[in-house]
């Protein structure tokens, strides 16, 4: 009876030391699964104090004086913002209405993945590529997504996740993970995918821009200016509007695991579609924004401020002021422009003609009414064969009699040469 007593006892005893050691070590040490729901909502709830995207206060920018600023139109500038540098302009006419130090180098941090985004849309448009293709991730993409000190979309390695949602990861949660994974598929490695980054950014003109990976992570090579990102993101609206779908989502939920946007200013500004943040200690705080607000399409870049809280500001009062101050106007280029050219010796008569880009301007507001339209033609008719878009003069459009934007006048058609009896006849009639 003892004997049985004495095991019991035992096993109680091993019993409960095993049950206390497994509650100890779930308290101290939860499981390191690849996929840890506790870790990563953690992670996740922390928002915008969490990643690459934000961190303590940055080293505040040398002060900018107010003759330091290029305005639109010479006028006096309204203020200096509290950034290293900054850009903005009005997307339609081009036109530059702010800034200072555009090209002055600096660490583009999390903006690369604009470029990254640029290349994946590209790709879709050019059909290598579907939003419901299945992108495999690799251990690289999945050790960021384990990384707490940059920003992820915590994919698991060997997962496979539409492109669509990577999309949304990248440019949303500004998922390093997301980046490597998109750039892994479409080039075979990051190193591969970042040859064609720098072959784009070069296409594209950004000529102060030097990327060494598809995330932003800091790197001694890797370079921007505020001129640069303006240039690109004016690129990636430009040719890709559905890009704006993404940039203006607020928040982007993943495997249960939902983060806010870090381009705060979509929650306080309805005029503001996009783009992108950045962060990296050295550089500061950017963002890339753009608006749409009563005719005006803005992009912006503002470089290197102190905090998250600061690029917000610093850009909500560029964009609002510019707002405030200029309007785009678009005045009626047929009244100043023939419809067609004659075209001798040619299969058609005649050719329509019409201003290469939209003709529009950005003035300031009060001065749209004041546009004059001049045009001039080079000659009174075209002789063919004649390409498409074959220069033929010029649309100048005036403000107080200076030219404040002057567009090509180019041919909507090809014209064929006619054959030889057509041929002679017309040329009776140039000399008639």
């Amino acid at each position: 009876m003892k004997l049985h007593l004495m095991i019991r006892t035992i096993l109680l005893t091993c019993l409960m030391t095993c049950v206390l050691a497994g509650f100890m070590f779930a308290v101290v040490a939860p499981p390191a699964m690849a996929r840890s729901r506790i870790h990563h909502r953690a992670d996740a709830e922390a928002g915008e104090g969490s990643g690459e995207e934000s961190g303590g206060v940055a080293t505040a920018p040398p002060a900018v004086s107010l003759d330091q600023i290029h305005v639109l139109g010479n006028r006096p500038a309204p203020f200096a913002l509290d950034a290293r540098a900054a850009m903005l302009i009005e997307a339609q006419s081009g036109a530059v209405l702010y800034a200072f130090n555009e090209h002055q180098k600096i660490e583009p941090a999390s903006l690369t993945k604009i470029m990254t985004f640029y290349i994946t849309l590209r790709a879709l448009r050019d059909g290598r590529i579907k939003m419901d293709t299945p992108i495999p991730i690799s251990e690289k993409a999945w050790r960021l997504s384990m990384d707490s000190s940059v920003s992820r979309m915590f994919l698991g390695v060997g997962q496979t996740v539409p492109v669509k949602e990577l999309l949304y990861g990248l440019m949303v949660s500004s998922g390093n993970d997301a980046a490597v994974a998109l750039a892994e598929y479409q080039a075979g490695s990051t190193d591969a995918f970042t040859i064609e980054m720098n072959k784009t950014a070069a296409e594209l003109g950004l000529a102060e821009t030097h990327f060494t990976n598809p995330d932003g992570l800091p790197s001694p090579d890797e370079y921007t200016t505020a001129a640069d990102m303006v240039r690109l993101g004016h690129a990636l609206i430009k040719r890709f509007p559905e890009a704006l779908d993404i940039t203006a989502t607020k928040e982007f939920t993943f495997d249960k695991i939902e983060q806010r946007n870090f381009n705060t200013l979509l929650f306080y500004d309805p005029r503001v579609n996009g783009l992108k943040t950045g962060h990296v200690d050295v550089a500061g705080y950017h963002l890339v924004a753009s608006a749409h607000s009563d005719g005006l399409d803005l992009i912006s870049a503002v470089m290197g401020t102190t905090s998250p809280e600061k690029r917000r500001t610093e850009t909500e009062k560029l964009l609002d002021w510019a707002f405030r101050t200029y309007v785009t106007a678009h005045p009626d280029w047929t009244k100043a422009v023939p419809e067609h050219l004659p075209v001798y010796q040619g299969g058609q008569d005649s050719v329509a003609i019409a201003p290469e880009s939209p003709a529009c301007v950005t003035v300031a507001r009060g001065d749209d009414a004041k546009i004059i339209l001049v045009s001039s033609i080079q000659s009174k008719y075209l002789i063919a064969p004649i390409a498409k878009g074959t220069p033929v003069g010029e649309l100048t459009l005036m403000l107080r009699g200076t030219p404040e934007a002057t567009i090509p006048l180019v041919t909507q058609s090809a014209v064929d040469e006619a054959g030889f009896f057509k041929r002679l006849t017309d040329r009776v009639r140039e000399v008639l």
